[in-house]
């Protein structure tokens, strides 16, 4: 169902793919837009298992989007050195395929739970009542929610052969 990567020698461990993963600070969400159209958008998020969680306001673009089409990918880069007198980069990157629900209900768990995680990821020394306070407005947007099909990593080849990649 996914294609083989091209460049089989610079493919990284399911474990790395992972590790990349949870550890970036943002990756770019790609998804089917208007006019079939691809859009793609920078965005925070944090990983559970298997699922990819994100927030969003109620509408928009990306909203829409999910909701015309539910297949998505997420790529996420871990490392991108210049380097000018080779004329290359050394990279490493995880690609993420799965499909994405919204998730719209307050009383659904996974909604505050993904909530919890981003807080956890990208505000963890804020304040218990500040936390407490920004979690307290579930309702006014929704939690954008992925379950990983496929996940993939790559590494110039240079960062492959030196066991340097991330």
């Amino acid at each position: 169902m996914f294609r083989e990567m091209r460049r089989s020698k610079q493919i990284l461990s399911q474990e790395t793919a992972e590790k990349i993963l949870r550890e970036g600070d943002y990756g770019i969400l790609a998804l089917s837009g208007d006019d079939g159209y691809p859009y793609t958008v920078p965005i925070n998020y944090a990983v559970e298992g298997n699922k990819i969680y994100f927030h969003s306001a109620k509408t928009g673009h990306k909203i829409d989007a999910i909701k015309n089409n539910d297949k998505v990918s997420f790529c996420v880069v871990d490392r991108h050195d210049v380097i000018a007198e080779e004329f290359t980069t050394y990279f490493s990157s995880a690609v993420a395929f799965g499909r994405i629900k919204i998730i719209e209900d307050d009383n659904d768990p996974d909604k505050l739970r993904g909530l919890e995680l981003l807080a956890d990821k990208y505000s963890s020394t804020a304040s218990p009542e500040r936390r407490e306070k920004e979690l307290s407005r579930l309702s006014a947007l929704v939690v954008p929610v992925m379950t990983i099909e496929h996940l993939t990593a790559k590494a110039a080849r240079e960062l492959v052969r030196r066991g340097n990649f991330s």
